[in-house]
């Protein structure tokens, strides 16, 4: 039995993969944005469709007039971590990168910026240690804050390993550095 076709802009004659749109929804992806997606990246998967918004719909969006930040997470997935130990990783990018922009007149004015737009913040995977810290230096080299997480070795990884690194900017910058990556 198929699913019944659910009327929306741009919708036509096609269906979305309802799983799929729930797992967007689950990403606060709004429903028809998030039907839109799928239907422009052919239902593919939940992934390709969450590209395709983080990379495009939202720019549209928004017009051209507003610049859009976001934070990016780029978790180390060489390590043996636990989903819990993941997003306390996460958790210390965010605010070790929240802390970092505090440092700069401009970079304040940026993390106001991200605040009052959405907070958008997305989490990806990345290979190993060495791949983290190319990322961090191409950031660099863009005039990106970065904060890369160093654990503390106390639990599953050993001390010192370079688990998270957190990116802020203009969407367009930060796809610079990250656009190739696949979600986490």
């Amino acid at each position: 039995m198929e699913p019944a076709e659910e009327p929306g802009p741009d919708s036509g004659s096609q269906d979305v993969n309802p799983l799929f749109l729930q797992q967007l929804r689950e990403l606060d992806i709004p429903e028809d944005a998030a039907k839109q997606a799928l239907l422009h990246t052919r239902n593919v998967s939940a992934e390709e469709a969450a590209m395709y918004y983080f990379n495009k719909l939202e720019n549209e969006e928004e017009g051209d007039d507003d610049v859009l930040f976001k934070m990016v997470f780029v978790v180390n997935m060489e390590l043996a971590m636990g989903v819990g130990k993941v997003a306390a990783q996460v958790g210390h990018a965010a605010v070790g990168l929240y802390q970092a922009l505090q440092e700069k007149n401009s970079w304040r004015e940026m993390a106001w910026k991200w605040d009052h737009s959405g907070a958008k913040k997305v989490v990806l995977q990345g290979t190993t240690a060495a791949h983290l810290l190319e990322l961090q230096a191409l950031a660099m080299s863009l005039s990106l804050p970065t904060y890369l997480v160093q654990d503390a070795g106390l639990t599953q990884v050993e001390s010192g390993s370079r688990t998270v690194l957190g990116i802020m900017g203009e969407d367009e910058m930060v796809n610079n550095v990250t656009g190739s990556l696949k979600l986490l």
